[in-house]
């Protein structure tokens, strides 16, 4: 499993692995059953501790994307798709909502707004 995480980011290091590991799954390159590196391979691997990909692997099991057996290791669920499209079903709407809100700043109808996404939906 290909990652890349940065030390400079504000964002912290788990929320990074297991936003990876969502955005695999959405793209199908992760998907139901498939193994998820060990801990301490994935530590390893990406020279950090092994209690921060347990942070994430924690995250990602309490959300439903990741199912963990003992001394198995832990696998993507069956759910997980589903979430990964909830949640980006959920950006879609919140950029939207944001650019609905900028076209009425600049004076735009409810009709304009509905034409020019059905002609962006036409491109």
């Amino acid at each position: 499993m290909k990652m890349i995480i940065s030390n400079s980011s504000p964002i912290p290091i788990y929320e990074q692995i297991a936003g990876q590991v969502r955005e695999q799954v959405a793209s199908g390159a992760l998907r139901e059953g498939d193994a998820l590196p060990s801990v301490r391979a994935l530590a390893a691997e990406l020279r950090i501790s092994a209690l921060t990909v347990k942070k994430a692997y924690d995250a990602l099991e309490a959300e439903g994307t990741v199912a963990t057996v003992h001394g198995k290791g832990s696998f993507i669920s069956g759910a997980a798709k589903n979430a990964a499209a909830e949640e980006a079903r959920r950006a879609v709407e919140e950029t939207m909502l944001r650019a609905v809100e900028q076209g009425r700043r600049a004076g735009m109808t409810d009709e304009q707004l509905t034409d020019l996404l059905k002609l962006l939906l036409e491109e």
